[in-house]
């Protein structure tokens, strides 16, 4: 990997900004160059939630991302947004819970996975976004244990230490998902 960018879009309360603070903290700790900018409406929870992160094996110019190299989509209007920014040639991975319409391009891969499904069925919460992650991190071959529980370490605060194991497991669910 040289650049990979990638753009989070969903509604607040999803954990867009934490899916992409995640990734940037792997990138981190695996020494590469990284930016993570998020954006949020006013809103808590429902409102528009986006991020934006770029992971590099070079100094990163500038934090925005345009035309993103993968497109995490977790409502239907991120999708409806930002579906034709994505690079041709980029990835789209879709919640499939979430979003019945298919993607309208054929110069991109798309992945389309029920995350919010596959969360509630494993009772892993709101974890759709990790679910999600782990599958981005299996496509790339990116999936490493040290990697993964460093970065875990990282974004999940002592007072919430009990959530390792449960964002792990859905990572795992994700990393191992193939279409049913």
């Amino acid at each position: 990997m040289s650049t990979r960018e990638f753009l989070f879009s969903g509604f607040g309360g999803q954990g867009i900004l934490f899916a992409g603070k995640f990734l940037s903290y792997k990138g981190l700790i695996e020494e590469k160059q990284v930016s993570w900018l998020p954006s949020y409406g006013p809103e808590m929870r429902g409102g528009t939630a986006s991020c934006s992160v770029i992971v590099s094996d070079n100094p990163v110019g500038s934090p925005i991302v345009s035309n993103p190299d993968v497109l995490v989509a977790m409502n239907l209007p991120s999708l409806d947004r930002y579906e034709q920014s994505v690079k041709p040639g980029g990835v789209i991975f879709v919640d499939s819970t979430l979003i019945e319409r298919k993607v309208n391009r054929d110069d991109v891969t798309v992945y389309y996975i029920p995350a919010t499904r596959l969360a509630s069925d494993n009772k892993l919460g709101n974890l759709a976004n990790m679910i999600i992650v782990g599958k981005i991190m299996s496509v790339f071959d990116e999936f490493t244990d040290e990697s993964v529980d460093a970065a875990l370490a990282k974004v999940i605060s002592a007072k919430h230490a009990d959530m390792l194991d449960v964002n792990k497991n859905a990572l795992k669910l994700g990393a191992e998902y193939t279409k049913e």
